[in-house]
């Protein structure tokens, strides 16, 4: 029996090592050539100290309180050279994955759809090249796709499930942009390099309810997240507010809408910005979040959306004097548009 490890490092890059049964984290790592920070490997030093941000793990008694006190233990610290895990965990790692002489993971793909929008958004999916091993990510996380011809990438959050062949990204159409322009002619069959995964938005295990908060095709991330919640048939409360600035800006409901046949306990409203459209709800996702949710307390907010709007869920919540039990976000920039060259 293996388990798999999720190693997240302070410049975004994350690693997976699987971890056999008994083993310890730290010698997992190394028989994967990721040398994480280690001095003694005695449970004396202290210096491969991590964060556990889920996971079930066992630390015996083999390491001494000056490495990592009682308090530490109780607040999710680890010490790898010890930590044998009894489940999957995802861990954060306190330097850069250079420093621990890895990273980032490359893999190739092939073009299998390109689903237009309107002109708000695209579906791209991908399929994983060959006989490569479907990537792993965790479920909120993006990765780079390369763009053929430009020398340049850009970063899109992948809204379908891990450890799939099929790969899906919900993509913002931007005019003259240079995802935008490639995608235009490109065709199935058409090969992409990718780079990754990255990213420390993310779904953390727990049974609390969920406040999901999509802005525009930041509901890519919450796609993969409602299908590995869907596939574990979870029974936790969650609601999902999709915002967007105009009706034809929301698309995907239909995909959307079918998790409530699949999650007992899932709900979602979709908010237009336009106060011209005759959508039943407009206006801002921070007019809309649910009072009684939020007054009940031990809710995880995720937000993912443009700048101003994570800005101004922070900013609503601090007003409210609102402190959900966590508050995770991912703030997206839309690439500028390519300049005309003479």
């Amino acid at each position: 029996m293996c388990y798999r490890i999720a190693l997240n490092f302070e410049d975004g890059v994350t690693r997976f090592v699987d971890c056999k049964a008994g083993e310890k984290v730290l010698d997992a790592a190394f028989r994967n050539r990721i040398n994480l920070p280690m001095d003694c490997s005695d449970g004396v030093c202290g210096t491969c100290k991590c964060r556990a941000e889920s996971g079930a793990y066992d630390m015996g008694e083999d390491y001494i309180e000056d490495a990592l006190t009682e308090d530490e233990a109780a607040e999710g610290l680890v010490l790898t050279c010890q930590m044998v895990p009894s489940s999957d965990c995802v861990l954060s790692v306190p330097t850069t994955s250079l420093a621990c002489k890895t990273g980032q993971q490359q893999f190739a793909a092939t073009v299998t759809r390109i689903e237009p929008h309107h002109d708000a958004a695209v579906v791209l999916e991908l399929a994983v090249d060959g006989q490569d091993a479907a990537p792993a990510f965790l479920p909120g996380q993006y990765v780079n796709i390369d763009v053929p011809g430009s020398g340049d990438h850009r970063s899109y959050s992948f809204s379908s499930a891990p450890g799939e062949h099929r790969l899906g990204f919900l993509i913002k159409k931007i005019p003259d942009g240079l995802m935008g322009g490639w995608l235009a002619r490109a065709r199935p069959g058409d090969r992409l390099n990718l780079t990754g995964p990255m990213g420390s938005f993310y779904l953390r295990d727990g049974d609390g309810p969920l406040l999901f908060l999509a802005g525009g095709t930041g509901l890519a991330p919450f796609l993969s997240m409602l299908e590995v919640l869907a596939r574990a048939g979870s029974r936790r409360q969650i609601h999902l507010i999709y915002g967007v600035t105009r009706d034809l800006d929301l698309v995907l409901v239909d995909q959307v809408a079918a998790y409530a046949g699949r999650l007992p306990n899932f709900t979602f409203a979709t908010v237009v910005a336009d106060q011209s459209s005759e959508h039943p709800r407009k206006g801002w996702v921070t007019q809309h979040m649910p009072q009684q949710m939020l007054a009940a307390g031990g809710v995880e907010i995720y937000l993912c959306g443009p700048p101003p709007m994570v800005d101004a869920v922070r900013r609503h919540l601090d007003e409210q004097g609102i402190e959900p039990a966590g508050f995770h976000y991912e703030k997206f920039t839309p690439n500028a548009p390519l300049k005309a060259t003479a």
